[in-house]
């Protein structure tokens, strides 16, 4: 009896998975704890919800400002929308990564006292993100209402562009949260990296700019699937009908309004910025899936 006693005290006891067999409770878990986040990040503020909108607003307003007093945009089609546009997506990449970093850790109390599955604390990130995102888009369409930019039928292009943006956020919150409870330079790092991305990704930088220093230089550019992401949303959103720079080296070569394909040379060199965003999905999943059972152990 005593052999039978010590076996099983000493059998390994697996922890909490970062999944559940019932995807009912794990959905809800995860809607409960995103929506809790959203009501409470402006509790008690005066303005509440607007904040919200007026954060990329008020960035929107101060880079066009700079960058108009530099000409970057000039000769740019809809820039001003194109500035906007890309502004409010970034932030939820912002919000639903840098956001993730730290939410494992953040719960500990939870963590260690209540069995649930784990991945619905990152996830719960991406999607109070995204809450953030669906109202961010209202100043736009009326931004883009009062530019005159007509609705076109690419249009239906753009929720598929966002849906891909919101799989490579929640692959990297995945990764950034799981790294974050073993290694706390993982936070540092990140905010380096975002920053480094902000400027990177053809938020500010029209694609014109890039294009016209050499096909080369673009086309590593546009490795960077944020790069792609928001060449293609402008594609679908403004279209292809934007003028092309009057030095351009490559005659043929259509730089303003392109979609990614276009600009990084055709759909098998696309093939690989969209793959590092599946790999970075599937990293992030195996990575906080194997985390999962000791966060609490390493917390």
């Amino acid at each position: 009896m005593s052999l039978v006693v010590d076996a099983e005290l000493g059998a390994p006891i697996r922890g909490p998975s970062a999944l559940t067999g019932d995807r009912r409770r794990f959905w809800n878990l995860t809607f409960t704890i995103a929506r809790t986040e959203f009501k409470l990040r402006f509790y008690g503020s005066v303005l509440g919800y607007v904040w919200t909108v007026m954060r990329p607003l008020l960035m929107f307003g101060v880079l066009m400002v700079v960058y108009s007093l530099g000409k970057l945009g000039s000769g740019i089609k809809d820039y001003p929308v194109m500035l906007l546009s890309g502004i409010v997506l970034f932030t939820f990449f912002t919000e639903a990564t840098a956001g993730a970093v730290g939410c494992v850790v953040a719960r500990e109390s939870f963590v260690r006292k209540i069995q649930f599955p784990r991945l619905a604390i990152p996830l719960s990130v991406v999607l109070t993100a995204l809450f953030n995102l669906a109202v961010n888009f209202v100043p736009i369409i009326i931004f883009t209402a009062l530019e005159g930019v007509r609705p076109r039928l690419s249009w239906l292009e753009l929720p598929l562009i966002v849906l891909v943006l919101i799989f490579f956020a929640m692959g990297l919150a995945m990764l950034l949260s799981a790294l974050y409870v073993r290694a706390r330079d993982i936070a540092p790092i990140w905010d380096v990296v975002i920053q480094v991305l902000f400027y990177v990704s053809l938020l500010l930088i029209p694609i014109e700019k890039i294009g016209a220093h050499g096909r080369t230089l673009l086309h590593i550019w546009m490795l960077n699937p944020l790069a792609d992401l928001m060449e293609q949303y402008r594609h679908a959103f403004i279209g292809s009908n934007a003028p092309r720079p009057p030095t351009t080296p490559y005659p043929g070569w259509h730089f303003g309004g392109s979609s990614a394909a276009a600009a990084i040379g055709g759909y098998a060199e696309l093939a690989i910025p969209m793959a590092l965003i599946v790999i970075v999905f599937v990293l992030g999943f195996v990575v906080f899936n194997r985390s999962a059972p000791h966060i609490a152990d390493n917390l």
